[in-house]
């Protein structure tokens, strides 16, 4: 059968690259793409948020499953303009409904159904310029440091995490104030959380679910978890501290609760969940929903999976998924980002880049590239994400990192140190 999936980064590279391994796969296409899926199948210049062009995209090349890959196209509806759509009824979309979607579009929105739903998450308050004053109250019962929450899609910038009381006070004013847009017309103010993080991922047809390999990822830009944020700085998979008897804890609490939840307020919802979560005194807590698949940890998910990626997503997409299990590669896999000079500031696009081809222990999925003239060239900030199995966190990096050198671009970043803190 012939696929689309929709976005141009390093997770749709590797839904690709899995997907292309199954007996069941077609042609394979990608809107937009980029210069690695170019490789695996047919780039379509087609915004994944333009819906009409996407659903005429399908009827032209005979498509039978679509993929949704980024958050936006959900949050704005995707899925329910397909269902409303006669002549894509025969078509297979995976991703949640607009109301499913709110788990990641509206951070008041999944505190809410958490709270319905007893699944273990931290403490919170939701305000707007009308309660602000209650919001400080609020802040003044919790210990510091203090977590802000713009409760709409913000583009990864949305949450800030601070020390000083009166400081929050101040951020709470420039939020509610339009420093995040729309998206801060809400903030909800969280009861900070300390622990250790990770990562579970699941796909669910809205009532059944199977379990994909959880992972660790490294968000900060510099070594030792120092700097700015990022999109993604590296990811490990099998994550140690994550034993079967957490991992236990992690399905009978969030998970399960999660999906029949789900079930029971009849939201159709037919695709990845990402649980954001944080182990605190051996429990693990809810710290946020994503209802897409991480990037850059689908980079390091699907080389672990053993499952035909193809058939797990058309049973989801036929309510079948109690009918197939997740098998799981038991090594371990290292995925390492490198990044163009400058991010996550500034930096120059359309660099040369060369030496790909030459990487033949790792995998090497292109987060942030484009063709020119048939030359592969820097488009974003992320540029590739390689990928290594290992008997140990130790091996596996160690083969990323020996790749990372045969990949050439002037300015070129990385950081050597993914899953330092795991060893």
């Amino acid at each position: 059968m012939n696929v689309l999936v929709l976005g141009s980064g390093g997770r749709e590279h590797a839904f690709g690259w899995k997907i292309k391994q199954s007996p069941l796969a077609g042609q394979l296409f990608f809107a937009p793409g980029n210069a690695g899926t170019a490789e695996l199948g047919t780039n379509l210049s087609v915004d994944p948020n333009d819906f009409e062009t996407v659903k005429k995209t399908v009827l032209d090349h005979n498509i039978r499953l679509v993929v949704v890959g980024p958050e936006e196209p959900l949050v704005r509806g995707i899925i329910d303009s397909f269902a409303a759509d006669e002549t894509m009824k025969e078509v297979t979309i995976i991703g949640p409904s607009q109301k499913g979607a709110q788990l990641e579009g509206s951070k008041d929105f999944a505190k809410q159904f958490m709270q319905r739903h007893n699944i273990p998450t931290a403490g919170y308050l939701s305000v707007t310029a009308s309660s602000v004053a209650h919001g400080k109250a609020f802040m003044k019962t919790l210990k510091a440091p203090y977590v802000l929450k713009a409760d709409g899609l913000a583009a990864g910038k949305g949450v800030l995490i601070i020390n000083d009381y009166n400081e929050a006070c101040l951020e709470l004013d420039n939020m509610l104030s339009g420093k995040f847009g729309a998206a801060g017309n809400t903030v909800v103010i969280e009861e900070f959380l300390s622990g250790i993080e990770l990562s579970v991922f699941v796909l669910t047809d809205g009532k059944n679910y199977v379990v994909l390999p959880e992972a660790k990822d490294y968000k900060r830009i510099g070594e030792g978890d120092t700097g700015l944020n990022t999109g993604g700085m590296g990811a490990v998979s099998p994550v140690p501290f994550a034993d079967a008897a957490f991992m236990q804890k992690i399905e009978d609490r969030i998970i399960r609760p999660t999906v029949n939840g789900l079930a029971k307020e009849s939201i159709p919802y037919k695709g990845f969940i990402f649980l954001g979560l944080i182990k605190v005194n051996n429990e693990p807590y809810v710290i946020e929903y994503n209802v897409r698949m991480g990037d850059p940890e689908t980079e390091v998910v699907m080389p672990r999976l053993s499952s035909d990626l193809l058939e797990l997503l058309m049973a989801a997409g036929k309510g079948t998924l109690n009918q197939q299990k997740c098998d799981v590669d038991p090594r371990t896999a290292v995925t390492m980002v490198m990044v163009s000079g400058g991010y996550p500031g500034s930096y120059q696009k359309g660099i040369k880049v060369s030496g790909v081809n030459n990487v033949d222990k790792s995998i090497a999925f292109h987060a942030g590239t484009t063709l020119n003239n048939n030359e592969i060239v820097t488009s974003g900030g992320r540029v590739f994400a390689v990928t290594s199995f290992g008997s140990s966190i130790k091996e596996a990096r160690q083969l990323s990192l020996n790749s990372i050198k045969k990949i050439i671009f002037d300015g070129k970043y990385f950081r050597k140190d993914i899953g330092f803190d795991l060893m």
